[in-house]
């Protein structure tokens, strides 16, 4: 049932376990995972079929109205979209992780052909503390999934930062050219359908992008 022509196990920063890519093909339901998705999820690779029912069954029961209408809009209107969810992997233990995405293409009756995106476990990357505020913050950006939001969990991503530090990444790199910042998440957002989801071609966009900020940034940080 798993599409053998799917894309490829990330590289990069994709490869750690605490982010991997996904694919949800719209018209047939099918969907690919990472391998680093399946880690998250309490699975070896491929020891499961990934499926919406699969998905929904580890969402938090307290969340798993709002997942299944994210999801029925992505696939509707392929809209960019960042969630924060609490997942419960498959040995029990409770996950807070990042989930990003859009559409792609366009399916013969309308809408996405595709939904592709990545998800971000921010469980062990933050302290309990740390994590209570990212998870705030986070769950305020997916009310309103707006493009800095979207931005700052893309370069959490790429750069392996939990969202705090990412949001230092935007804004620094906005001080630096002297623009919104709501213009450079613009910029990040607008910028996934042409680098084709690819971590590693992400990556190096928000290097050319990013580097003499996140300079700055890492040193306000570690100051």
């Amino acid at each position: 049932m798993i599409p053998t022509t799917g894309p490829e196990r990330a590289q990069g920063p994709a490869a750690c376990t605490h982010a991997g890519s996904y694919r949800l093909d719209v018209t047939t339901q099918r969907w690919w995972w990472s391998d680093e998705v399946y880690a998250i999820h309490g699975f070896a690779p491929h020891e499961v079929v990934p499926t919406t029912e699969l998905l929904l069954a580890h969402a938090h029961p307290d969340e798993r109205d709002r997942a299944v209408a994210e999801l029925d809009a992505a696939s509707r209107t392929g809209r960019p979209f960042s969630a924060v969810h609490r997942v419960v992997d498959a040995r029990g233990r409770a996950r807070v992780v990042v989930v990003v995405g859009e559409g792609r293409g366009r399916a013969p009756v309308g809408g996405p052909a595709e939904v592709t995106g990545y998800f971000i476990d921010l469980t062990d990357v933050v302290d309990d503390r740390a994590r209570a505020a990212a998870t705030a913050s986070i769950a305020a950006a997916a009310a309103s999934r707006s493009a800095i939001d979207q931005a700052v969990g893309v370069v959490a991503f790429v750069r392996e930062l939990d969202p705090e530090a990412a949001f230092l990444v935007l804004r620094a790199a906005s001080n630096d050219a002297n623009v919104p910042i709501r213009v450079l998440a613009r910029a990040i957002v607008g910028a996934l359908p042409t680098l084709q989801h690819d971590p590693g071609r992400v990556s190096q966009f928000l290097e050319g992008l990013l580097a003499p900020a996140h300079r700055t940034a890492v040193a306000g940080v570690r100051a």
